[in-house]
């Protein structure tokens, strides 16, 4: 959420900010708000000062014997709670109104981000690898992992819905080596592994803004939990209104989950393979730092996501999000895409982002430095894929592809296969 203070004092930035994010920002009712919390609050020390000064005559005019006076100032008194209780409702009703005006508008991009309408507009910053030139007829990964009788999209379809599927035999195995190896390279990196709930109320989802503006893309059980999108809800929410010393800053955190979302708003993007599911596997990296240590941690993070494809052998490129293409918390994101050759073009498979201080404000995570200022003051968080497995999986398979319809396994995950260097056809 973005400080009061600073849009108050900057609305024609945040209004030029909220343009070049193909969103728009009601200054007329932010204003109009912050004229009446404003109002109500200096009402509300008038009618406290003058209530102080009264309850002072009632003692004195108690004294002098003067108690019909007494009593009229007595009254006074009742009449000014009642005033002041009016005004605090009135900046209380002002004060919600507020926060829920600042709860729909998204973070402020940082100055390094270009300004772009869409995701035609991201400038590419790196590419590593060559893609792959095949000396046959090249397959998707849908049909490779059906023919390898490796992913099931017919009983995903019949457990579940459309956009579900099942992994079989090296499908499983593999999902499971590439998650255990994913967090064996972070760790090894300094991350903190956690395990943590696929679970989150409501509290945890408004802390990262996924609530309440994307309700709609979540998951929600009858007893008002939701189904988590990304483990970055909960790493981020695990300081959630806790005050931590400088010192400790940077904290690297990581972890596996499983991973839910309704992708309300892609229908007809995407719809064959395992590139957007309901489901899916994900090893997520967060990051809490001080705001002189967050874009160094930020282009670490991407490192981190890059190193996971480099050991793997798979072409990538990175980009920087423009303006209109960040999403809603972010200040400053890259993606990192790597090549699907039946795409013919790179996908995503990491978004790595600093927020600044959008979501510690909503998550109330603050930390202190009695080196550097008084009191506390909120921190930074970053988060990042590191990486989304089944899309891991369906480049594995393309790029990894021979002639006969089997997969070579990269080099890096033999060990988490067991030994087992080739995927073969396998009886369903």
């Amino acid at each position: 959420m973005l400080d009061i203070k600073f849009v108050r004092e900057n609305l024609a930035a945040v209004e030029e900010a909220m343009c070049n994010r193909n969103t728009s920002f009601d200054t007329a009712a932010f204003t109009d708000l912050d004229e009446r919390r404003r109002a109500a609050i200096q009402q509300e020390e008038a009618l406290q000062a003058e209530r102080n000064s009264a309850s002072k005559q009632i003692g004195q005019l108690m004294k002098e014997g003067k108690q019909a006076e007494a009593d009229e100032a007595k009254e006074r008194v009742r009449q000014i709670n009642e005033q002041i209780e009016q005004a605090a409702q009135m900046r209380e009703e002002a004060d919600t109104g507020l926060r829920d005006l600042l709860m729909h508008v998204p973070n402020m991009p940082d100055a390094t981000t270009p300004v772009g309408k869409d995701e035609n507009d991201n400038p590419e910053v790196r590419r590593w690898g060559t893609p792959r030139t095949f000396a046959f007829d090249k397959k998707p990964h849908w049909d490779l992992g059906t023919d390898l009788n490796i992913i099931d999209f017919e009983r995903g379809v019949k457990l579940a819905e459309s956009r579900f599927y099942v992994l079989g035999g090296a499908g499983a195995k593999l999902e499971r080596a590439l998650i255990s190896f994913m967090l064996d390279q972070h760790t090894s990196r300094g991350y903190k592994e956690w395990w943590v709930p696929a679970l989150a109320n409501k509290d945890t989802l408004t802390g990262t803004a996924q609530l309440p503006k994307f309700e709609e893309d979540l998951y929600k059980t009858t007893e008002g939990l939701y189904l988590i999108p990304t483990a970055e809800v909960q790493l981020t929410n695990l300081h959630a209104q806790e005050i931590l010393d400088a010192s400790q800053l940077p904290l690297r955190y990581c972890a596996f989950t499983p991973c839910f979302r309704e992708e309300a708003g892609s229908a007809g993007r995407d719809t064959r393979g395992i590139i957007r599911v309901h489901q899916f596997s994900k090893v997520e990296m967060v990051k809490y730092a001080t705001p002189d240590q967050a874009w160094d941690e930020l282009e670490s993070m991407v490192a981190d996501a890059e190193n996971i494809l480099q050991k793997l052998e798979l072409p990538y490129r990175v980009i920087t999000l423009c303006t209109g293409d960040i999403g809603f918390s972010a200040a400053k994101t890259y993606d990192v895409e790597v090549w699907m050759p039946s795409y013919d073009g790179y996908k995503e498979i990491s978004s790595c982002s600093c927020c600044t201080d959008f979501q510690a404000r909503r998550a109330n995570i603050r930390y202190k430095d009695p080196d550097q200022f008084k009191g506390t003051r909120y921190l930074y968080t970053l988060n990042g894929s590191g990486l989304a497995v089944g899309r891991c999986m369906a480049a594995i398979l393309e790029n990894c592809q021979n002639e006969d319809g089997t997969i070579t396994v990269p080099e890096a995950l033999v060990p988490y296969m067991g030994g087992q260097t080739v995927i073969e056809p396998e009886q369903a």
